[in-house]
C-alpha cells in the first residue's frame, strides 16, 4: 500500500459513494426505514469543529443503521431565515438574499469533505420559495382549522431593530442583537393556539422514554401545570370584583396589597383619566416583559387609591397599586400580594411602607418569619395564619384546605392554570416567511388563495427598492410589494408585513424533508413511510421551545391532514450532545482602543518557555481553558484546516473518543495528532497484513478470532447506546489485540476487514480503503455488519485477583470450571503469597468461585 494520505484517500471515497447513490433514500417495502436527523444549521458562512461532533454522532448512526439492512433517510438543510442576515446587508450594503445563499453554498463545500452519509439531493433552505410557500399553505389551514388567530398583546420590543423579540432573544433586558434596552409595547399579533394543548403536551411527556430525563423535566416545568384559586376582591367604590389567581392562597391571611399590571383593564380606565397614571403607566412600559428583565429590574408602583375588601374579613381592606412586576398575560393581569413570603411582594412592600404580615414562623424557635420566606408545597411549615388554625403541615395540605373553604364558602373556585401561553409569531422584519393574509379596507383580514402561493419577498437585484440600513421593517417601506388586490372582493388592499417568527421554520422540517418536492406541505405516502424520526440530535439549548412547538406543529399538521397519527410525537428518541470547547487566547499585553479583549485564533500563538505567546510579534498570552467554542472569542477551530492537514477521519475519531457524547469535549492540537497517529498505526497494520505470504500460518488463531468477536458485540452495544467514545476505546484495544497477534495470515485479513468495518461508522474513507485492499466486496459502506458468534463468546477461563490481609497482591488465570481445591493450590503457589507467608501456613485461604481469592496470612 502507498503511504496514507487522508486528503487522497477520502476525495475517491466520496465520489465513489455518489456514484453509486447509496445515501440516496428512497421508499422500499423489502426493508426497515429509519430515520435520523441533526437540527439543521443557520448558514452562518463558517463550520466549526463543534458542528463536525454534531453531524459525525449522526452519521455514525446512519452508517451503522445502513450497514445493519436498514433504508435510511439522513437528510441536511439550513435554518436561513433571521435578524443576522438582515444585519449583514445593513453592515455591507448587500441584500440578506445575496448574503445567506452565498453561505449556504460556503457551508454546503465545508461539510462535503466530512464524508457525512446525507442525501444532498433532499438539501433545502427554509428561505427557498419553494419550502416557505408551503408553511404559507400551513399557516392558511392553521387558521382555517382555528389554530392561529390574531389580538393585541402586550410584547417585547427592540427599539433600535425595531421588532418584537421572543422572551429568550432578550438577554439581561436588552436586545440579544442591538444590545437596546427592550420595552413592553401593545401590538396586532398573530398568535397560534399552543395553549390549548398545554394538558395533552404535558401528559404526553411520560411517553417519550428515550428522551432525556432533563429535557423532559424543562419541557413539564415551561408548561408548568399548576392548581390554585381563582375569586375576586369586592371594591368598596362598587365596581366590578378584581379577579385574581393565586397558586398559593394558604399565605391569603398575610395579604398586604393588590397588585395590578399596567396593561390591566382597571389602569387603562384611570391612564385615560389622570395624567399622573399615564406618565407611570408609560415608565413601566419601557421595561422588558420577561421574567429575568421583571426580576432585575427597580420595582414601580402607583397607588390607584382603590380598595377592596379581604375575601375572609368584609373590615380588612387592601390598597389596590399598579405594579411594574405583573404581566398581563400572566394570571388574570392582577395579583394579592403577600411580602413576607415572596421576594417581589418584599421588595415592593419594603419600597413603599406596606405591612410585611408573616404567615409562617420559625418551627425551631417560634419566631414569625417575614423576609420573603418560601416554603415549597411539599415542606412542612408551622402556619401562624392558617386556614386551619395555627399548625403544622405541608403547603400543598394547606392550599388544598384553602380551596376547598373558599369553594364551600362561595368565593373561590379551584382552578388549573398552565404557564405556557400563545406563541406569538408575528416579527417586524423583512428576512422571513411573509404572512398570507391581506388587509382590505372593506373585507378586513383576508386569507391569501393557496393559488396564490407562495407570497414570495420582494428582491430587487440592484439593491435600490429596499435600504436595509434604516431601522424598521424593510416591507413597509417597499414601494410596490405592500399594494395587492383583496383575495375576495378584488378591490386595492395591502398585504401583512410582518413575516413569521423563525422559530415556525424549523418546527416541521423534519416533516417536509420526507418529500421536499411536493407541491403540498407533505406527500403522505411519504410521510406515513417516512415519519417518525427515529434519532433526533441536538443540543441542549433547544430543550425548550424549538422541541415544544415542533411537537405542536406535528399536532396541528396532524389535524390539518398533513401528517398520520402516529406523528403527532414526532421524534421517537432524542440525543443533546455536548459541546466542544477550546481555550480562549486573550492578548496579556494589550487591548483595543475602546478598552475591549484582544483575542487570537489558536494558529497565531505558540507554547515555548513555559508561557504563551503571540507567533508574529511575542506578546504573551492569557490562557482561558475549556471555553464554549465562539467566533467572537477568536477560540473556534476551522474543519478545513484539521482536514487539510490529517484528513476528515482523524477529525471524526477525535471528536467522538476523547469524552462521552453528552459532555463537553476539548479540542487540542495534541489529541488530533495522536488520534492521526493511530489511524495511521491501522493503515500500516493493514499493509503488513497484507504483504504477509498467503499461506502463512501461526499460532493463536482462536484467540485472536475470540477477541474479534467480542469487540464486535461491545462496538456494536456502544454504537446502539450513543457510547461512542467506549466504542472507539475497545477498537483501540482490538488494533493492540490484532498489532500483537502470532495468527496465521487468514486470520488476521479477517480480522482487519472486521476491524474496518467496525471503524467505517466514525473512519468511512479509511475502512473503505483497507477493505478494498484486503478484498472486500462491493464498499464497505454497504457491507452487511459483522454479527457476533455466541459460541466465540464464552468464556473457558478467569481471572481472579488475589488479596493478602485484604490488600490485592496479584492475580491468576484459571480455568472457570476448575476446584477450589486447585485454585487455592495454584494461589499458594504464587511468589507473592509465598513471600507474605514467609514459610508459615495460611491462617484462612477462601476462594469464590469466578470472583477472588482471599488470603489471610
Amino acid at each position: 500500500m502507498p503511504r496514507y494520505v487522508a486528503p487522497e484517500i477520502e476525495a475517491r471515497w466520496q465520489d465513489a459513494w455518489e456514484k453509486a447513490g447509496i445515501f440516496q433514500a428512497k421508499r422500499t417495502a423489502d426493508k426497515p426505514k429509519y430515520y435520523v436527523l441533526e437540527m439543521f444549521p443557520y448558514p452562518s458562512g463558517k463550520l466549526h469543529i463543534g458542528h463536525v461532533r454534531n453531524y459525525t454522532m449522526g452519521d455514525v448512526i446512519a452508517r451503522y443503521k445502513l450497514s445493519t439492512g436498514h433504508n435510511v433517510l439522513h437528510p441536511m438543510g439550513f435554518d436561513a431565515f433571521g435578524m443576522p442576515a438582515e444585519n449583514a446587508a445593513m453592515a455591507s450594503g448587500g441584500h440578506p438574499k445575496d448574503w445567506t445563499y452565498a453561505n449556504i453554498d460556503t457551508m454546503v463545500e465545508q461539510m462535503k469533505p466530512l464524508g457525512l452519509s446525507l442525501d444532498w439531493s433532499r438539501m433545502f433552505a427554509t428561505c427557498d420559495e419553494s419550502y416557505y410557500g408551503q408553511q404559507q399553505a400551513l399557516f392558511l389551514d392553521f387558521l382555517e382549522k382555528g389554530l392561529v388567530y390574531r389580538k393585541n398583546a402586550v410584547v417585547n420590543w427592540d427599539p433600535v431593530d425595531m421588532t418584537v423579540l421572543a422572551n429568550e432573544q432578550v438577554e439581561g433586558g436588552r436586545g440579544w442583537r442591538s444590545g437596546a434596552l427592550v420595552e413592553r409595547r401593545e401590538l396586532t399579533q398573530w398568535f397560534f393556539k399552543i395553549s390549548d394543548y398545554s394538558d395533552e403536551l404535558l401528559t404526553a411527556l411520560d411517553a417519550l422514554e428515550n428522551w432525556p430525563t432533563k429535557v423532559r423535566l424543562m419541557q413539564e416545568n415551561w408548561i408548568g401545570k399548576s392548581r390554585g384559586l381563582q375569586f375576586g376582591f369586592a371594591r368598596t367604590d362598587g365596581g366590578d370584583p378584581i379577579e385574581v389567581y393565586t397558586t398559593r392562597p394558604d399565605t391569603l391571611n398575610g395579604a398586604s396589597f393588590v397588585g395590578i399590571s399596567p396593561d390591566h383593564p382597571i389602569a387603562k380606565a384611570l391612564e385615560a383619566e389622570s395624567a399622573e397614571v399615564a406618565a407611570f403607566v408609560a415608565e413601566c412600559r419601557k421595561g422588558g416583559t420577561t421574567e429575568e428583565a421583571i426580576e432585575t429590574a427597580e420595582k414601580l408602583g402607583y397607588d390607584t387609591g382603590l380598595r377592596v375588601k379581604h375575601p375572609l374579613n368584609p373590615d380588612w381592606e387592601l390598597p389596590v397599586w399598579i405594579a411594574n412586576f405583573i404581566l398581563m398575560d400572566y394570571g388574570t393581569g392582577a395579583i394579592f400580594a403577600c411580602p413576607a413570603h415572596d421576594q417581589r411582594d418584599y421588595e415592593f412592600a419594603s419600597k413603599y411602607d406596606l405591612p410585611i404580615i408573616p404567615v409562617f414562623e420559625d418551627p425551631a424557635s417560634s419566631t414569625p418569619l417575614t423576609e420573603a420566606y418560601v416554603p415549597t408545597k411539599a415542606e412542612k411549615v408551622r402556619y401562624v395564619r392558617g386556614f386551619a388554625g395555627s399548625d403544622e403541615q405541608t403547603g400543598e395540605e394547606a392550599v388544598n384546605t384553602a380551596v376547598d373553604k373558599a369553594e364551600a364558602e362561595g368565593w373561590g373556585e379551584g382552578v388549573t392554570k398552565f404557564r405556557l401561553r400563545d406563541w406569538g409569531l408575528s416579527r417586524q422584519r423583512y428576512w422571513g416567511c411573509p404572512i398570507p393574509v391581506v388587509h382590505c379596507p372593506d373585507c378586513g383580514v383576508v386569507p391569501e388563495k393557496k393559488e396564490n402561493l407562495p407570497i414570495a419577498l420582494p428582491y430587487d437585484e440592484d439593491g435600490k427598492a429596499i435600504d436595509f440600513s434604516v431601522p424598521g421593517n424593510p416591507l413597509d417601506r417597499h414601494p410596490s410589494w405592500r399594494n395587492c388586490a383583496c383575495p375576495a372582493c378584488g378591490k386595492p388592499a395591502q398585504r401583512e408585513t410582518d413575516t413569521m417568527d423563525t422559530f415556525v421554520d424549523s418546527s416541521w422540517y423534519f416533516a417536509r424533508f420526507t418529500a421536499p418536492d411536493a407541491d403540498t406541505p407533505t406527500r403522505m405516502e411519504d410521510a406515513e413511510y417516512w415519519m417518525n424520526v427515529d434519532q433526533y440530535i441536538g443540543g441542549v439549548e433547544h430543550a425548550i421551545l424549538h422541541l415544544l412547538y415542533s411537537r405542536f406543529f406535528a399536532r396541528a399538521m396532524q389535524i390539518c391532514g398533513h401528517l398520520p397519527e402516529k406523528a403527532i410525537e414526532p421524534f421517537d428518541a432524542l440525543f443533546t450532545q455536548g459541546m466542544v470547547t477550546h481555550a480562549i487566547y486573550e492578548n496579556a499585553a494589550r487591548r483595543t482602543e475602546n478598552g475591549r479583549p484582544i483575542y487570537h485564533y489558536p494558529n497565531e500563538v505558540e507554547e515555548r518557555d513555559g508561557g504563551v505567546y503571540v507567533k508574529a510579534t511575542g506578546e504573551s498570552v492569557k490562557v482561558i481553558p475549556s471555553a464554549k467554542m465562539s467566533k467572537s472569542k477568536n477560540n473556534v477551530v476551522d474543519p478545513l484546516h484539521i482536514i487539510s492537514s490529517y484528513g476528515a477521519d482523524t477529525a471524526r475519531w477525535f471528536v467522538l473518543s476523547d469524552s462521552p457524547p453528552e459532555r463537553d469535549v476539548e479540542w487540542t492540537a495534541s489529541g488530533a495528532e495522536a488520534a492521526h497517529k493511530h489511524l495511521n498505526r491501522v493503515w500500516n497494520l493493514c499493509d503488513k497484513i497484507g504483504e504477509m505470504a498467503p499461506d502463512t500460518t501461526g499460532q493463536g488463531d482462536d484467540e485472536l478470532l475470540r477477541e474479534m468477536h467480542k469487540a464486535i458485540r461491545d462496538v456494536t452495544l456502544s454504537i446502539e447506546t450513543f457510547g461512542f467514545n467506549a466504542a472507539i476505546a475497545k477498537l483501540y484495544g482490538f488494533t493492540n489485540t490484532l498489532a500483537k497477534s502470532k495468527a496465521g495470515k487468514a486470520a488476521q485479513k479477517q480480522a482487519i476487514k472486521t476491524l474496518a468495518q467496525l471503524m467505517s461508522p466514525m473512519t468511512p474513507h479509511l475502512a473503505e480503503d483497507i477493505w478494498n485492499h484486503q478484498g472486500g466486496e462491493g464498499l464497505c459502506a454497504t457491507a452487511p455488519w459483522p454479527v457476533a458468534d455466541d459460541s466465540m463468546l464464552v468464556e473457558d477461563s478467569v481471572t481472579l485477583p488475589i488479596q493478602i490481609n485484604g490488600k490485592r497482591r496479584g492475580e491468576i488465570t484459571v480455568a472457570k470450571d476448575l476446584d477450589k481445591a486447585e485454585v487455592e493450590k495454584i494461589a499458594l503457589a504464587q511468589e507473592a503469597v509465598q513471600k507474605a507467608l514467609d514459610g508459615a501456613a495460611p491462617k484462612k485461604v477462601i476462594v469464590v468461585p469466578g470472583r477472588i481469592v482471599n488470603v489471610v496470612a
